[in-house]
């Protein structure tokens, strides 16, 4: 099974349109948590997706106590640069939830708090904020694919 993507309330739609084609490419399920900044259909949403938005496996949660509900049970992982514990310390497996908060403030604090031994960070030098957010979602979703050791195609 596949890794899943999770954006909570996402905000800028070309970052969850480059997201939108990482999951394509790794046959990565992607969930989006409302109430989002854009509509799905923006062009700009779209025009990063490519013509792989199609092919794209989408989940739209209405919001995050819906998606919880919903996936109560599962492995979630939450990214934010707050944490001191490095993602590569994460022992990834399939189906995993990878969890990544919006572009311009992160996760929000009670979400942190209650889950925070689930809390990750990629780590970067002090002299930016963040780095972009499709670029964390592919440097953690390739970790997980690296550990879980698909060579497949299909991974």
């Amino acid at each position: 099974m596949p890794f899943n993507i999770v954006l909570f309330e996402p905000e800028i739609p070309s970052n969850t349109g480059n997201i939108g084609r990482l999951c394509v490419g790794t046959n990565a399920i992607l969930h989006l948590i409302k109430p989002m900044k854009f509509l799905i259909t923006d062009k700009y949403v779209k025009r990063a997706g490519l013509d792989y938005w199609n092919d794209l496996r989408l989940e739209i949660h209405d919001s995050w106590n819906a998606f919880a509900k919903k996936y109560h049970d599962t492995n979630k992982y939450y990214f934010t640069k707050k944490s001191e514990k490095i993602y590569t310390n994460i022992n990834f497996k399939k189906d995993d939830f990878l969890i990544f908060g919006p572009e311009t403030r992160g996760l929000p604090q009670d979400l942190l708090k209650k889950n925070w031994d689930y809390a990750y960070s990629i780590p970067m030098s002090n002299k930016i904020r963040s780095i972009n957010l499709s670029n964390s979602v592919a440097i953690v979703l390739y970790e997980g694919i690296r550990q879980v050791g698909s060579n497949s195609p299909q991974i």
